[in-house]
């Protein structure tokens, strides 16, 4: 049973899958709102893209993997592409992160989501993040965000080292920038 975290919420990964984690799906999805016009309402579309940015022990910048770049350098993290509407069920946007390939020096997986063009979080609903075992495709927890709010980004959560351990931390911290590195100073404070 997966775990639904608050905002400020810290779980161990291990722990909620009953097992060790080799390979997880950061999978982030949203919805645009519905425009609401003369004969009923019709889906919108927003283009946001998901980010999963690498840090060392330092806080230190490693590597990013984003709409840009879909594979990190050392190969352990790939995104498997951009949505540009949010349209459909599920996952808009996944991120794989094959932890055992992680590079000992990283000790901070930040993903993060970013309205590339400039549409704010007004208009998004049901966005979530949820990190699901890829062995059993089993949704070990998951992050919802309530309400949309004037900015264009959102530092959703973080995956970290912490005793030999993976954990995770919901952050749901609004934040304004096209991409990551517009959000950059925001992100720092959470590591």
């Amino acid at each position: 049973m997966a775990v639904n975290l608050s905002k400020g919420q810290k779980i161990s990964l291990k722990k909620e899958a009953n097992s060790t984690l080799t390979k997880v799906i950061m999978g982030l999805g949203w919805d645009a709102v519905k425009k609401k016009g003369f004969f009923g309402s019709s889906p919108g579309s927003i283009d946001l893209d998901a980010s999963c940015i690498m840090f060392d022990d330092t806080k230190k910048l490693v590597d990013v993997v984003w709409f840009r770049q879909l594979k990190s350098k050392d190969g352990s993290i790939v995104h498997t592409g951009d949505n540009r509407t949010g349209a459909g069920e599920g996952d808009d946007e996944q991120i794989i992160v094959d932890l055992e390939k992680v590079p000992a020096n990283v000790k901070y997986l930040v993903f993060v989501v970013n309205s590339f063009t400039g549409q704010t979080f007004n208009q998004v609903e049901n966005a979530f993040c949820r990190i699901v075992d890829t062995k059993n495709n089993a949704e070990i927890a998951k992050y919802t965000l309530s309400g949309g709010g004037n900015y264009t980004a959102q530092i959703m959560t973080k995956v970290y080292r912490h005793d030999n351990e993976w954990k995770m931390h919901a952050i749901g911290e609004p934040a304004n920038g096209r991409t990551f590195q517009d959000i950059a100073p925001t992100i720092q404070a959470f590591l």
